[in-house]
Protein backbone atom coordinates (compact mmCIF):
# COMPACT_ATOMS: atom_id res chain seq x y z
CA UNK A 1 0.00 0.00 0.00
CA UNK A 2 1.51 3.30 -0.97
CA UNK A 3 0.49 6.91 -1.18
CA UNK A 4 -1.30 7.71 -4.43
CA UNK A 5 -0.76 11.44 -4.46
CA UNK A 6 -0.62 14.66 -2.57
CA UNK A 7 -2.91 17.23 -4.13
CA UNK A 8 -4.48 20.55 -3.31
CA UNK A 9 -7.70 21.66 -4.94
CA UNK A 10 -7.13 24.91 -6.82
CA UNK A 11 -10.34 25.77 -8.64
CA UNK A 12 -13.21 27.39 -6.77
CA UNK A 13 -16.93 27.33 -7.42
CA UNK A 14 -19.78 28.89 -5.51
CA UNK A 15 -22.49 27.11 -3.56
CA UNK A 16 -25.49 28.77 -5.18
CA UNK A 17 -28.32 26.40 -4.39
CA UNK A 18 -30.85 27.30 -1.75
CA UNK A 19 -34.22 28.53 -0.69
CA UNK A 20 -33.61 32.14 -1.56
CA UNK A 21 -31.59 34.29 -3.89
CA UNK A 22 -28.04 34.30 -2.60
CA UNK A 23 -25.85 33.34 -5.56
CA UNK A 24 -22.51 34.35 -4.03
CA UNK A 25 -22.82 32.98 -0.51
CA UNK A 26 -19.77 30.75 -0.69
CA UNK A 27 -17.55 32.84 -2.94
CA UNK A 28 -15.92 34.56 0.04
CA UNK A 29 -13.13 32.74 1.80
CA UNK A 30 -11.56 34.68 4.65
CA UNK A 31 -8.04 33.66 5.61
CA UNK A 32 -6.69 34.53 9.00
CA UNK A 33 -3.55 34.07 11.00
CA UNK A 34 -2.99 33.32 14.63
CA UNK A 35 -3.04 36.97 15.67
CA UNK A 36 -5.59 38.56 13.38
CA UNK A 37 -9.31 38.22 12.79
CA UNK A 38 -10.75 38.41 9.27
CA UNK A 39 -12.80 41.39 8.25
CA UNK A 40 -16.49 40.63 8.27
CA UNK A 41 -18.39 40.59 5.02
CA UNK A 42 -21.52 42.73 5.02
CA UNK A 43 -24.76 41.65 3.35
CA UNK A 44 -28.41 42.45 3.66
CA UNK A 45 -29.69 38.91 4.25
CA UNK A 46 -28.22 37.81 7.58
CA UNK A 47 -29.55 34.84 9.52
CA UNK A 48 -29.74 34.68 13.32
CA UNK A 49 -28.85 31.76 15.56
CA UNK A 50 -28.84 31.00 19.28
CA UNK A 51 -25.95 29.17 20.92
CA UNK A 52 -26.90 26.05 22.91
CA UNK A 53 -23.91 25.61 25.18
CA UNK A 54 -24.73 22.16 26.63
CA UNK A 55 -24.91 20.73 23.10
CA UNK A 56 -22.13 22.73 21.48
CA UNK A 57 -24.36 23.75 18.56
CA UNK A 58 -26.52 26.69 17.55
CA UNK A 59 -30.21 26.69 16.67
CA UNK A 60 -31.10 28.84 13.67
CA UNK A 61 -33.95 31.10 14.80
CA UNK A 62 -34.15 33.31 11.72
CA UNK A 63 -33.20 31.87 8.33
CA UNK A 64 -32.34 34.07 5.36
CA UNK A 65 -30.61 33.41 2.07
CA UNK A 66 -29.99 30.18 0.23
CA UNK A 67 -27.18 28.67 2.27
CA UNK A 68 -29.46 26.58 4.45
CA UNK A 69 -30.16 24.06 1.70
CA UNK A 70 -26.66 22.66 2.28
CA UNK A 71 -25.83 23.85 5.79
CA UNK A 72 -27.00 22.58 9.16
CA UNK A 73 -28.94 19.50 10.21
CA UNK A 74 -32.72 19.37 10.48
CA UNK A 75 -34.49 18.00 13.55
CA UNK A 76 -38.26 18.42 13.98
CA UNK A 77 -38.34 21.29 11.54
CA UNK A 78 -35.49 23.15 13.25
CA UNK A 79 -32.02 23.74 11.82
CA UNK A 80 -28.96 23.27 14.03
CA UNK A 81 -25.43 24.38 13.10
CA UNK A 82 -22.16 22.85 14.18
CA UNK A 83 -19.36 25.12 15.31
CA UNK A 84 -17.47 24.93 12.00
CA UNK A 85 -20.61 25.99 10.14
CA UNK A 86 -21.21 28.83 12.57
CA UNK A 87 -17.67 30.16 12.19
CA UNK A 88 -17.70 29.88 8.40
CA UNK A 89 -21.01 31.72 8.06
CA UNK A 90 -19.96 34.33 10.61
CA UNK A 91 -16.74 34.99 8.70
CA UNK A 92 -18.61 35.60 5.45
CA UNK A 93 -21.15 37.80 7.24
CA UNK A 94 -24.13 35.49 6.70
CA UNK A 95 -24.89 34.63 10.34
CA UNK A 96 -25.18 36.41 13.67
CA UNK A 97 -24.81 34.36 16.84
CA UNK A 98 -26.58 35.18 20.11
CA UNK A 99 -26.60 33.71 23.60
CA UNK A 100 -29.74 32.44 25.34
CA UNK A 101 -30.44 35.94 26.67
CA UNK A 102 -30.07 37.44 23.16
CA UNK A 103 -26.62 38.91 23.84
CA UNK A 104 -24.65 39.15 20.58
CA UNK A 105 -21.62 36.86 20.52
CA UNK A 106 -18.55 38.15 18.70
CA UNK A 107 -16.46 36.34 16.11
CA UNK A 108 -13.69 36.13 18.69
CA UNK A 109 -16.10 34.30 20.99
CA UNK A 110 -16.65 31.68 18.28
CA UNK A 111 -12.89 31.30 17.81
CA UNK A 112 -12.57 30.64 21.51
CA UNK A 113 -15.26 27.97 21.28
CA UNK A 114 -13.28 26.23 18.54
CA UNK A 115 -10.08 26.54 20.57
CA UNK A 116 -11.75 24.78 23.50
CA UNK A 117 -12.19 21.69 21.34
CA UNK A 118 -15.40 20.69 23.10
CA UNK A 119 -17.71 20.86 20.07
CA UNK A 120 -16.16 18.19 17.88
CA UNK A 121 -14.00 20.63 15.93
CA UNK A 122 -10.45 21.98 16.06
CA UNK A 123 -8.87 24.76 14.01
CA UNK A 124 -7.37 22.15 11.67
CA UNK A 125 -10.80 20.65 11.06
CA UNK A 126 -12.20 24.10 10.46
CA UNK A 127 -9.48 24.93 7.92
CA UNK A 128 -10.46 21.80 5.98
CA UNK A 129 -14.16 22.62 6.18
CA UNK A 130 -13.62 26.20 5.03
CA UNK A 131 -11.37 25.12 2.17
CA UNK A 132 -13.90 22.63 0.82
CA UNK A 133 -16.81 25.07 1.20
CA UNK A 134 -14.89 27.77 -0.63
CA UNK A 135 -14.54 25.35 -3.55
CA UNK A 136 -18.29 24.78 -3.66
CA UNK A 137 -18.44 21.34 -2.08
CA UNK A 138 -21.29 20.35 0.22
CA UNK A 139 -19.78 19.28 3.52
CA UNK A 140 -21.41 17.52 6.45
CA UNK A 141 -20.11 15.70 9.49
CA UNK A 142 -19.62 12.03 8.80
CA UNK A 143 -22.21 9.78 10.42
CA UNK A 144 -24.60 12.62 11.27
CA UNK A 145 -27.81 12.46 9.18
CA UNK A 146 -28.79 15.68 7.46
CA UNK A 147 -32.36 15.15 8.61
CA UNK A 148 -34.23 12.63 10.76
CA UNK A 149 -37.88 11.70 10.40
CA UNK A 150 -40.12 12.44 13.34
CA UNK A 151 -40.79 8.73 13.88
CA UNK A 152 -37.11 8.13 14.53
CA UNK A 153 -37.03 10.96 17.03
CA UNK A 154 -40.03 9.49 18.82
CA UNK A 155 -38.28 6.11 18.93
CA UNK A 156 -35.22 7.71 20.55
CA UNK A 157 -37.47 9.24 23.20
CA UNK A 158 -39.28 5.99 23.91
CA UNK A 159 -35.95 4.26 24.55
CA UNK A 160 -35.00 6.82 27.20
CA UNK A 161 -35.96 6.96 30.86
CA UNK A 162 -39.66 7.32 31.84
CA UNK A 163 -38.93 10.66 33.47
CA UNK A 164 -37.51 12.04 30.24
CA UNK A 165 -40.31 10.57 28.16
CA UNK A 166 -42.89 12.25 30.37
CA UNK A 167 -41.55 15.70 29.54
CA UNK A 168 -42.18 14.93 25.87
CA UNK A 169 -41.81 18.49 24.63
CA UNK A 170 -40.10 19.15 21.35
CA UNK A 171 -37.08 20.82 22.92
CA UNK A 172 -36.36 17.77 25.06
CA UNK A 173 -36.59 15.55 22.02
CA UNK A 174 -34.09 17.68 20.15
CA UNK A 175 -31.74 17.72 23.13
CA UNK A 176 -31.80 13.94 23.55
CA UNK A 177 -31.22 13.24 19.87
CA UNK A 178 -28.39 15.73 19.55
CA UNK A 179 -26.73 14.61 22.78
CA UNK A 180 -26.67 11.02 21.52
CA UNK A 181 -25.02 12.12 18.29
CA UNK A 182 -22.30 14.11 20.04
CA UNK A 183 -21.46 11.53 22.70
CA UNK A 184 -18.55 10.03 20.74
CA UNK A 185 -17.29 13.13 18.93
CA UNK A 186 -14.08 13.93 20.77
CA UNK A 187 -11.04 15.37 19.02
CA UNK A 188 -8.02 13.10 18.97
CA UNK A 189 -6.90 10.07 16.97
CA UNK A 190 -7.93 9.18 13.45
CA UNK A 191 -11.63 9.35 12.70
CA UNK A 192 -13.85 9.99 9.72
CA UNK A 193 -14.55 13.70 9.96
CA UNK A 194 -16.56 14.86 6.95
CA UNK A 195 -18.79 13.46 4.24
CA UNK A 196 -18.14 15.51 1.10
CA UNK A 197 -20.65 15.92 -1.73
CA UNK A 198 -20.10 17.58 -5.13
CA UNK A 199 -21.83 20.89 -5.89
CA UNK A 200 -25.48 20.14 -6.57
CA UNK A 201 -28.23 22.71 -7.07
CA UNK A 202 -30.83 19.98 -6.38
CA UNK A 203 -29.32 18.74 -3.13
CA UNK A 204 -31.91 17.67 -0.56
CA UNK A 205 -31.17 16.96 3.07
CA UNK A 206 -33.98 14.40 3.12
CA UNK A 207 -32.30 12.45 0.29
CA UNK A 208 -28.66 13.54 0.01
CA UNK A 209 -27.42 10.38 -1.70
CA UNK A 210 -23.90 9.05 -1.22
CA UNK A 211 -21.00 11.47 -0.78
CA UNK A 212 -18.25 11.48 -3.37
CA UNK A 213 -15.76 10.76 -0.59
CA UNK A 214 -15.32 10.74 3.16
CA UNK A 215 -12.44 12.62 4.71
CA UNK A 216 -10.12 11.86 7.59
CA UNK A 217 -7.72 14.42 9.06
CA UNK A 218 -4.23 12.93 9.25
CA UNK A 219 -1.35 13.84 11.53
CA UNK A 220 2.20 14.55 10.47
CA UNK A 221 2.82 10.80 10.35
CA UNK A 222 1.15 8.59 7.70
CA UNK A 223 -1.60 6.30 9.01
CA UNK A 224 -0.72 2.64 9.44
CA UNK A 225 -2.08 -0.10 7.20
CA UNK A 226 -4.31 -1.30 10.03
CA UNK A 227 -5.70 2.20 10.62
CA UNK A 228 -6.47 2.66 6.93
CA UNK A 229 -8.25 -0.69 6.69
CA UNK A 230 -10.30 0.09 9.81
CA UNK A 231 -11.35 3.48 8.41
CA UNK A 232 -12.24 1.88 5.07
CA UNK A 233 -14.54 -0.58 6.84
CA UNK A 234 -16.34 2.31 8.54
CA UNK A 235 -16.64 4.26 5.28
CA UNK A 236 -19.01 1.56 3.89
CA UNK A 237 -17.59 1.53 0.38
CA UNK A 238 -17.37 5.32 -0.04
CA UNK A 239 -13.94 6.46 -1.31
CA UNK A 240 -11.67 7.48 1.56
CA UNK A 241 -9.34 10.46 1.43
CA UNK A 242 -6.95 11.91 3.97
CA UNK A 243 -6.18 15.52 4.64
CA UNK A 244 -3.16 17.25 6.12
CA UNK A 245 -3.06 20.85 7.33
CA UNK A 246 0.38 22.45 7.51
CA UNK A 247 1.02 26.18 7.94
CA UNK A 248 -2.47 26.99 6.67
CA UNK A 249 -2.07 24.84 3.56
CA UNK A 250 -4.65 22.09 3.08
CA UNK A 251 -3.48 19.01 1.17
CA UNK A 252 -5.40 15.88 0.23
CA UNK A 253 -4.12 12.39 -0.48
CA UNK A 254 -5.35 8.84 -0.79
CA UNK A 255 -3.95 5.32 -0.85
CA UNK A 256 -4.19 2.58 -3.46
CA UNK A 257 -3.56 -1.12 -3.07
CA UNK A 258 -0.79 -2.32 -5.35
CA UNK A 259 0.04 -5.96 -5.99
CA UNK A 260 3.64 -6.47 -7.00
CA UNK A 261 4.37 -9.28 -9.42
CA UNK A 262 6.37 -12.21 -8.13
CA UNK A 263 9.79 -12.09 -9.73
CA UNK A 264 11.35 -15.33 -10.96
Amino acid sequence: MEADKWASFSEGTSDSEGYGEEPDDDDHCCAYGSSDIPKLQFRKDISRSRWLDPLGVAEVVERKGGLWTTTGIVRNGKIYCFIEEILYLAEIGALHLFSNDDTPLSLEHVYNKVAEGKSGCSFEYYEVYKHLKSLGYIVGRHGIPWSVRRSKVNYAINQDTPETAKSGDEESRNNILLSEMFSNMQIGGLRLAFAVYPPNSRFKKSAPGDPCFVLCLASEYPPSKEEIEDLERHSHGIPLKFCLVENGRVSFFSFNKVELPILP
